[in-house]
């Protein structure tokens, strides 16, 4: 069966966040499918599977477990089905276990509808130590006027505002007790942010060790996640286009864009970004 791997939110191989890609020719196990994304040791590996309906079906694992939504594996997915002629531009619907999404393909470019967002929890002032101690920061280091929360736009995160770049840049993971966070918390993980100034909306890092990522370089639900965080802010102005830089702590810079829509009292987020391919194989199994 054809596999891939695609360099997501990244206009040129070596950039952005890798995702492999799985185009089967037949039904895989759960167990296949585990195995497989443990053989590519990517973050999370898609495997997709077209419709007679012209919609897709995707599932998500990583090398630790099948996770529900992964944004960049999904902007890496339909990239590839554009780039090998499987489809062509237009808007095609996304069957995942975090509902049903729609994808809109134009050229080089894929955008993608989140899950509705959800603010689930904010942080406790109390807690504040635990968290930010985790990375080698103290509660001080997060912003006045901010608090992280917990936050989700198919998974959840929790938002864990810091002062500046620098400090972003500073802070040391533990993942023994990130991974005991996440795992208290119902989390996947952890989504770093400072205010990006002129630059960018945000700059950003991502860790989900319990899901065996110390640290990803580019996460379209988390920057989902963090799109509504900053619109519930004032931050954010629906229809505007935001961009986050993420990556920098692993030398893969990554751009991942979004658009925030408000129809009344409904809000959705889009990600959007492009894709590379770095590698073509076969997998026999």
């Amino acid at each position: 069966m054809e596999a891939y791997v695609m360099d997501a939110f990244s206009a040129a191989v070596f950039g952005g966040n890798q995702a492999g890609v799985v185009l089967p020719d037949r039904e895989l196990s759960d167990r296949e499918m585990q195995q497989i994304a443990g053989e590519f040791k990517h973050s999370e590996t898609a495997f997709v599977r077209m419709e007679s309906d012209g919609s897709v079906t995707l599932r998500y694992f990583t090398p630790a477990g099948e996770v529900d939504l992964c944004g960049h594996a999904t902007i890496a997915s339909f990239a590839l089905l554009r780039q090998t002629g499987r489809i062509g531009d237009g808007t095609f619907t996304a069957h995942t276990k975090a509902g049903e999404l729609q994808i809109r393909v134009s050229g080089e470019t894929v955008w993608m509808d989140m899950a509705p967002p959800q603010l689930l929890r904010t942080i406790e002032e109390k807690d504040y130590p635990a968290l930010y101690g985790a990375y080698g920061l103290r509660p001080e280091h997060c912003p006045e006027g901010f608090a992280p929360k917990i936050v989700s736009t198919g998974l959840a995160d929790i938002m864990m505002p810091v002062l500046d770049h620098e400090v972003l840049m500073s802070a040391v993971q533990d993942e023994r007790a990130v991974t005991e966070l996440s795992r208290h918390y119902d989390v996947t993980g952890v989504h770093m942010f400072c205010p990006g100034g002129e630059a960018c909306t945000a700059y950003c890092s991502n860790y989900a060790p319990l899901y065996d990522i110390p640290e990803e370089c580019a996460t379209g639900t988390s920057n989902g996640a963090l799109t509504y965080y900053l619109f519930l802010q004032g931050l954010v102005k629906p229809e505007e286009e935001n961009i986050f830089l993420q990556g920098e702590h692993m030398n893969r810079p990554s751009e991942i864009r979004s658009r925030l829509v408000k129809d009344g009292e409904v809000v959705k987020v889009l990600i959007g970004g492009r894709a590379v391919m770095s590698m073509q194989c076969e997998l026999k199994i």
